[in-house]
């Protein structure tokens, strides 16, 4: 596939850019005027905000305005934009003598004023940036402008306190801007256009597309592949999620993948396998609709294959190794029985403890292809491996971000597959485990209530009995394997 050499993300900002410019020009001729360049200085960036928030001059000139904002904004560095976002909170920020005076004539007005000192008051809480940034909806890029604006912000809003509070109030207006009432699920073929299927091979975040025979694979008979849009962004997926439709459930990712393997009769499976979520838009973090996306496709791929009666996931397990590598080994050896530490360490003979056997094992180069070695370390890493995924943070969410994600929406944990991705990425952060994820229609209103408000985990039957095992007091994960 074609590399490109300037990243994504500036990219996105030149066409951008070349978008406002167009616009801009297109209403200087209407006004009979001449598109300016913007400088990036405070100053200059102060007026043409100001400018902009100024109604006079009708439509046309809004937009004019709006348009050279966005062009200057666009064409910035990063230092350029972090400069634009500071002097819009600082300088176009709500007035507190303002609200003072609002808050006192509310707290002062007669029974009969009340509403309207009321409606006085929520204007002038509405800071004037706010005002300035909804400019930008009337023009054609406008909603991916604040989009990838807000992308920015995550970024520079760590370092400052001022511009966490444009976010929070930026995110805030793109929730109601992205709310799933307007968006629209579609599905993705060989046939649609070539720039989204580009923009698929770019956003794919959980299994590389390496090819365009790889993508192909994915988008055949027997594989769906539907994207969610905002109607303001038609071609600018929000996410998107890959289906594999199977016999039974999926437990390795490179069989699934596979471009060799025959075409199965998508009419005969009878399971639904969803393998790939990926959330496109860094500027809508913090923004869920991945519930409604996947209750959409279930409808969708209901409705098109009778058939199916199985809807669960393949899904990662992005920070397993990491947390192997913090556990103390009280917390190894209790959950370990003692027949299979013994295998282990047999299996290590430098190794003086089990503890040291088992990263010595899996620091063994290609320890995934020694047969006897994966054959004693699957027991106790299967093991690990729930315990992980059973473990919560202090909120009582899960430790592992996918985790999260499936059992808020309702999911079960049905299986922990071993020697399910062998690629570096799997074996790097999960030791080549996979996880599938069950979505049982009849039980996800209560998976996700029971997850929620006491945080319990559903779990299949083969797990169950498992999880006893693993269960108990938590150890402090403090030192690493190799302090033992």
């Amino acid at each position: 596939m074609e590399t490109v050499e300037e990243s994504a993300i500036e990219r996105a900002w030149g066409n951008l850019a070349r978008g406002f410019r167009d616009i801009a020009a297109g209403a200087a001729r209407t006004l009979g005027l001449s598109a300016r360049s913007l400088s990036l200085t405070a100053p200059a960036l102060k007026e043409a905000m100001a400018g902009c928030l100024d109604a006079r001059g009708g439509d046309v000139s809004a937009r004019l305005k709006a348009a050279e904002l966005g062009q200057a904004y666009s064409h910035a560095d990063a230092a350029g934009r972090r400069a634009f976002l500071e002097t819009l909170v600082q300088e176009f920020d709500a007035e507190p003598a303002g609200i003072s005076g609002a808050i006192e004539a509310w707290q002062n007005a007669e029974e009969g004023a009340r509403a309207a000192e009321q409606a006085a008051l929520r204007a002038a809480l509405r800071p004037p940036w706010e005002r300035l940034l909804t400019q930008f909806l009337s023009l054609p890029a406008g909603v991916k402008f604040l989009v990838d604006m807000r992308a920015d912000l995550l970024t520079y809003a760590r370092e400052n306190a001022a511009l966490k509070v444009l976010d929070r109030d930026l995110r805030a207006l793109l929730e109601s801007w992205f709310d799933v009432g307007f968006l629209d699920v579609r599905r993705i073929s060989w046939n649609s256009p070539a720039a989204l299927l580009e923009k698929i091979v770019h956003y794919e975040a959980v299994h590389e597309i390496r090819s365009w025979s790889d993508l192909r694979n994915r988008l055949e008979s027997d594989r769906r592949l539907y994207g969610l849009f905002h109607p303001r962004m038609p071609d600018e997926p929000l996410a998107f999620v890959e289906v594999a439709l199977t016999e039974g459930l999926a437990g390795n990712v490179q069989v699934l993948l596979d471009e060799t393997a025959p075409l199965v009769d998508a009419s005969a499976g009878d399971s639904a396998i969803f393998y790939s979520i990926s959330n496109t838009q860094k500027g809508l973090t913090g923004i869920a609709f991945g519930e409604w996306l996947i209750k959409k496709v279930v409808g969708r791929l209901k409705e098109e294959l009778p058939n199916l009666k199985t809807f669960a996931t393949l899904s990662p397990l992005p920070g397993f190794a990491s947390w192997l590598t913090l556990q103390q080994a009280a917390l190894l050896i209790r959950i370990t029985p003692e027949a299979e530490r013994k295998k282990l360490q047999g299996a290590v003979a430098s190794a003086r403890s089990f503890p040291r056997a088992l990263q010595a094992a899996l620091e063994t180069a290609d320890w995934a292809a020694d047969a006897a070695l994966s054959e004693v370390l699957q027991p106790v890493l299967r093991r690990l491996c729930l315990r992980y995924l059973l473990d919560r943070r202090a909120d009582g969410q899960s430790l592992d971000p996918v985790a999260r994600f499936h059992l808020r929406n309702g999911a079960r944990l049905e299986r922990i597959n071993w020697r399910a991705d062998l690629s570096a990425n799997g074996l790097t952060l999960a030791h080549g485990l996979m996880v599938n994820y069950l979505y049982d229609l009849s039980a996800v209103d209560a998976n996700r209530g029971n997850y929620a408000q006491q945080g319990k985990v559903a779990l299949g039957s083969d797990l169950k009995s498992l999880a006893r095992q693993v269960t108990g007091p938590r150890i402090p994960a403090l030192p690493p394997i190799s302090g033992h």
